[in-house]
């Protein structure tokens, strides 16, 4: 990986947080490192609670490492940055105020005319026509998470890290977000760090895959993704792809069960 292409460098990265006993604390990750392309897509997997969040906190900046190297752009991570913008799971648009004040939240210093004009390009961008004036209320679940990435993109931001962003989403509606994820990726070509849980998402999605192991986590692998978009969910690529990744994590993709003891 070309040093001129990388914004994101974790090297030997630790974060262990304090325990309810003196002196036992609570290690969530461990040995972390891993490298991210300007414009890659990369997804996150890992158990439940293994510390993916975490992981993606101490990017964001939210909080700090305990110990190891956090480069973001070529500077060390000393909390959030205005360019590098999350979206959770539960949405953070603001209630009081419409799809395009929610939209245009980050461009109060821009000229009106300017301000507009994105507001209009980033809500057509994901499909948002004709709700510019409705509030949160007045939308589905899907449609919240559009305005806030929308939100996110007029504002400029150079880097999104997802949280689990479709995770409460029905099954339908996740489908077409991620759909519309990758289209809206494919137009900006941001770089798009992605948490979640769904194995099947992240292939669906990713250029590559990191897959984290239990608590205290370390990355154990990283799959390349490598397949034309729009994916076909039942090619032979794909699905060999999927099932390697529930073999790393113990797991048959054809069983509920765990095949694989750790």
């Amino acid at each position: 990986m070309a040093a001129t292409d990388v914004v994101v460098d974790v090297r030997d990265t630790w974060m262990s947080f304090a325990g309810n006993r003196p002196g036992e604390p609570i290690h969530v990750l461990e040995r972390i490192g891993f490298q991210v392309r300007h414009g890659e897509f990369v997804c996150i997997v890992g158990p439940s609670g293994c510390g993916k969040s975490t992981l993606l906190n101490v990017l964001g900046g939210f909080i700090e490492e305990t110990r190891g190297s956090v480069l973001v752009e070529g500077a060390p991570v000393k909390g959030p940055d205005p360019g590098r913008i999350f979206v959770f799971q539960e949405n953070g648009v603001f209630p009081w105020l419409t799809v395009e004040q929610n939209v245009g939240f980050g461009l109060w210093q821009r000229p009106a005319a300017e301000r507009a004009e994105r507001v209009a390009h980033y809500v057509r961008m994901v499909g948002l026509n004709g709700f510019e004036r409705a509030y949160p209320r007045e939308l589905s679940g899907g449609m919240r998470q559009r305005v806030e990435i929308a939100r996110a993109l007029a504002a400029e931001a150079r880097m999104l890290f997802m949280d689990e962003p479709f995770g409460a989403l029905d099954f339908l509606t996740r489908l077409k977000m991620r759909a519309d994820l990758v289209r809206i990726w494919q137009a900006e070509r941001k770089t798009i760090l992605f948490v979640t849980h769904d194995i099947e998402e992240a292939v669906q999605l990713a250029d590559r895959v990191l897959v984290m192991t239990r608590r205290p986590a370390t990355i154990q692998a990283e799959v390349t993704v490598d397949l034309p978009r729009p994916r076909d969910l039942d090619a032979r690529g794909y699905l060999d792809c999927r099932d390697r990744i529930f073999a790393l994590m113990g797991m048959d993709a054809h069983q509920s069960g765990v095949v694989v003891s750790r």
